[in-house]
């Protein structure tokens, strides 16, 4: 019990000796509160051969805050927060080796760039088999319907 007294006291004469604990740095609060909101999501959608003329075309669509030229940019924009939610990446690549169902959705095709969720995108759709297909279904309405 003795020893223990002893250390106590040899250690706060110690920490007495060193004088006081120099302060902690300190966060730069200002500039965390002054930071520049991250870009918004903004995508360019090339869409052709759709059989409907009215939906082959290029169309913008920014999210966070909803804009661009889309046709349903607050529909699309809510089905990709839906997505992120999930865990989904619409725009990740297809898996190589995929079994997936002979079917024919029609030549559509569809070409997505730009940027989200602070990722760049640059991805095709076609509707040439049946994993294509789900896929573009998954996607809709930021591609358009374009069901056979």
């Amino acid at each position: 019990m003795l020893r223990l007294a002893a250390f106590a006291v040899t250690s706060a004469l110690a920490a007495a000796a060193a004088g006081p604990l120099p302060p902690l740095p300190s966060l730069p609060v200002a500039r965390l509160l002054s930071a520049p909101a991250p870009d918004p999501d903004h995508l360019t959608i090339a869409v052709s051969a759709t059989g409907n003329r009215y939906l082959d075309g290029e169309y913008r669509l920014e999210c966070d805050p909803v804009g661009g030229t889309h046709p349903e940019a607050k529909k699309a924009c809510a089905r990709l927060d839906e997505l992120a939610r999930q865990g989904k990446n619409p725009f990740a690549a297809e898996p190589k080796r995929q079994i997936c169902t002979f079917q024919d959705g029609g030549p559509a095709t569809a070409r997505v760039t730009g940027s989200w969720r602070g990722e760049k995108v640059d991805s095709t759709f076609r509707r040439q088999n049946g994993c294509d297909i789900a896929r573009w279904n998954e996607l809709e309405p930021v591609l358009p319907s374009a069901r056979s």
